[in-house]
């Protein structure tokens, strides 16, 4: 995030990875549990993840 500005949004589309974050196994299933760990614990945004369709990750740079 380090070239976003303030206030600017980054949106992911397929979080969710049909549910497979809940189980990972593949190497695929697991950089997607990284990634929604890293906005999680990141205090430069603020994010929500919205279970619409395969999950939708909003977050916005505070």
């Amino acid at each position: 995030m380090p070239r976003m500005r303030p206030g600017g949004l980054l949106v992911v589309d397929n979080v969710l990875w049909s549910g497979r974050v809940l189980d990972p196994q593949a190497p695929d299933d697991h950089a997607i549990v990284d990634f929604n760990e890293l906005v999680r614990a990141d205090p430069r945004v603020d994010s929500i993840m919205l279970s619409v369709g395969d999950g939708i990750t909003v977050a916005r740079v505070r």
